[in-house]
């Protein structure tokens, strides 16, 4: 896969399966991608807690995505 599908994932919305604690931390986040829901290797800005609705701001190499908490 070409890190251009990856790309898609910007603007997408998921949520927080491993607590994800801040900069420094990595956790793991489920988004809906290619027609299922998948995982991805998450870093935020803050930490943001297990079950948080997240949107996709970025992305790194890999299965990698940044995140914010996202309230509706």
């Amino acid at each position: 896969m070409s890190g251009h599908d990856y790309d898609h994932l910007i603007g997408q919305l998921g949520y927080v399966t491993t607590r994800i604690g801040g900069p420094d931390t990595p956790g793991e986040v489920q988004v809906r991608f290619r027609g299922a829901s998948e995982a991805f290797i998450a870093y935020g800005r803050e930490a943001i807690d297990r079950g948080v609705q997240v949107l996709v701001v970025g992305r790194r190499p890999g299965r990698v995505v940044e995140v914010t908490a996202f309230d509706e």
